[in-house]
C-alpha cells in the first residue's frame, strides 16, 4: 500500500464472502483509503473505505456464526451486494481498532456547520461556515479557515438527525445539544455524504449510550438531586450561599457537596464549587423531579 498504514495486527475474521465456516486467523490492516483481512497472500479481502457504510462494535451477524466475541463488524458495498465482515481481537484492542476506523471514515470530512444555531430556546442568526471534520479523544472538532471549535462530548445532553434546507437543497442535519461555556446550545452540521452522516452517528450513539450509562449508575438522594438543580438553575453558585437557596444546614450542604464531588459531579472552583460537565447533564435531566 502507498498510503500510511493507521493499524497492523493479528485477529480472527470471517465475511459473508468467505467460503469457510470457522473465522480464519491472519492480519488485519488498516490504511487510509482501506481495510484488509489477510489470511495468507491468495486469501485476502481488501475493503475500500469508501465502500464501508456502518461500523459496530460488539455486534455480530448470525450467519457469521457464534465464533466472536470482542468484534467489529464491517457492512460494506461490493459489486452492487451489500455484505459483512467480522474482525475479533482482544477486548483492548478491538476497541481502540474500531476507533481508528471511525476517525479513518470520517476524520478530515467536509462539513457545513452552524456553531450556535441555538441558544437555549433561542434560535440565532449566525451563518453557517464551512469546515472539516475530526473526532478527537473525547470530542468532535469541527476545523474552520478563522479557527477551530470542539464539542465536548461530556457536555452533550442530547442528539438527533432531522432534514432542513442546507445550500439551496433538503440534507440530513446533525442537531447537537451541549453544554458551552455554562450555556446549554445546539450545534448543527451536515454532511455531503450520508454514508458518513450514518457512520458519525454510529459513533456518537456509541459513545453517548457509554456516558448515559455511567449516569444511570450514579445513585443520587432527593437533597443531591436538590443541590444540583440549585446550582444549575442559578448558573452554578456565583458566590451566592447554596445552603439560603437551599434552606438547608450549611454543614448538610458541604457534606452533600464533597459526596457529589467523589462521583465526578461537582468540582472545585476559585469562586466555589461549580457543576462539572457530567453534572449539568445530570442536573437537567432533574429539573423536573425537583421541580414537581
Amino acid at each position: 500500500m502507498s498510503e500510511s498504514v493507521i493499524a497492523d495486527f493479528v485477529g480472527q475474521f470471517n465475511s459473508e464472502l468467505s467460503t469457510r465456516s470457522d473465522p480464519a486467523k491472519g492480519r488485519v490492516v488498516l490504511s487510509q483509503k482501506r481495510l484488509v483481512l489477510a489470511a495468507s497472500e491468495d486469501d485476502k479481502l481488501t475493503i475500500p473505505l469508501s465502500s464501508i457504510f456502518d461500523v459496530a462494535i460488539g455486534q455480530v451477524p448470525p450467519d457469521l456464526g457464534d465464533f466472536f466475541d470482542s468484534t467489529v463488524t464491517v457492512a460494506f458495498e461490493k459489486n452492487g451486494r451489500r455484505l459483512v465482515a467480522a474482525i475479533e481481537a482482544g477486548d483492548e484492542k478491538i476497541e481502540k481498532f474500531g476507533t481508528l476506523l471511525f476517525k479513518a471514515i470520517v476524520n478530515g470530512t467536509e462539513t457545513t456547520v452552524k456553531e450556535r444555531a441555538r441558544v437555549g430556546g433561542r434560535v440565532t442568526d449566525d451563518a453557517q461556515q464551512t469546515a472539516r471534520l475530526f473526532l478527537t479523544p473525547g470530542t468532535v472538532e469541527f476545523r474552520r479557515q478563522d479557527g477551530t471549535f470542539a464539542i465536548d462530548l461530556e457536555t452533550v445532553s442530547d442528539f438527533s438527525r432531522t432534514t432542513r434546507e442546507v445550500s439551496g437543497a433538503k440534507r440530513p442535519v446533525l442537531e447537537v445539544r451541549h453544554m458551552q461555556d455554562g450555556t446549554a446550545v445546539t450545534t448543527m452540521a451536515t454532511l455531503a455524504s450520508p454514508r458518513k452522516m450514518s457512520i458519525l452517528g454510529r459513533y456518537l450513539r456509541r459513545e453517548y449510550s457509554e456516558l448515559m450509562e455511567e449516569i444511570q449508575n450514579v445513585d443520587l438522594t432527593q437533597d443531591k438531586k436538590e443541590v444540583l438543580v440549585a446550582m444549575y438553575s442559578t448558573g452554578d453558585m456565583e458566590g451566592m450561599p447554596l445552603a439560603n437557596i437551599l434552606g438547608k444546614d450549611s454543614a448538610a450542604v458541604s457534606m452533600l457537596l464533597q459526596d457529589l464531588d467523589a462521583d465526578n459531579l461537582v468540582q472545585d472552583g476559585p469562586d466555589g464549587p461549580t457543576l462539572t460537565p457530567k453534572g449539568k447533564i445530570v442536573a437537567s435531566r432533574h429539573l423536573e423531579d425537583v421541580n414537581a
